[in-house]
């Protein structure tokens, strides 16, 4: 049990640190000065993680590759969501005064983190993966429940970190003299997470 549980912490850590949607979500927030709002999107990123990692343990990603239409369904609405935030960051961020005065409620920074998450069912097909790849051919309950605790604990780890390291005084204050640049690079690349997401839906639709 605990070898399978330190794989699937190795192959979920590997894949937090890889840059995406969440991640620049997390840290946009926090490097423009709205930490509160960072924290709480982290939240949401991380139920997110919980509800993917939970519907994988039970084998909704079966139901994903038995039904592709769900998922490219799911993706699309998911690159439309990516689209819709890039626009608004895009607009919204000519300099780092204006970004602050466009602070998330918690609720909304959690919604937020959440949406982002669970608008791309690839996270589903990525631990139904991990999991098919890492548990025994009859796992127990017992190490179904460790496996989703594992990702949910490291997803708040990440994210918690992720957030405290860029709301920093130097990281703000870099982004303070670049706001507008930072900006817009990062509604650049939501945007590309977006694209990117209509252009595989197209693809699997195909």
């Amino acid at each position: 049990m605990t070898v399978v549980l330190l794989k699937i912490w190795l192959l979920h850590l590997a894949a937090l640190a890889s840059p995406g949607a969440n991640v620049l979500l997390v840290s946009q927030m926090a490097a423009s000065g709205r930490r509160d709002s960072a924290w709480f999107a982290g939240f949401g990123v991380v139920a997110g993680a919980a509800l993917w990692t939970t519907s994988a343990v039970l084998g909704v990603h079966i139901l994903f590759t038995a039904f592709p239409v769900l998922r490219v369904s799911l993706q699309i609405v998911g690159g439309l969501y990516l689209l819709y935030l890039a626009s608004r960051m895009w607009r919204s961020t000519p300099d780092v005064s204006t970004a602050r005065a466009f602070t998330l409620t918690r609720a909304q920074a959690f919604h937020r983190g959440l949406l982002t998450n669970i608008t791309n069912p690839k996270a589903a097909l990525f631990y139904g993966s991990v999991f098919a790849a890492s548990f025994p051919p009859s796992p127990t309950p017992a190490l179904r429940a460790a496996a989703v605790a594992i990702v949910v604990a490291n997803a708040l780890c990440w994210y918690m970190v992720l957030a405290y390291l860029f709301s920093r005084q130097r990281v703000r204050e870099a982004y303070g003299r670049a706001s507008a640049t930072a900006g817009r690079i990062s509604a650049a690349c939501f945007g590309a997470f977006g694209v990117g997401l209509l252009v595989s839906s197209f693809r699997s639709g195909k």
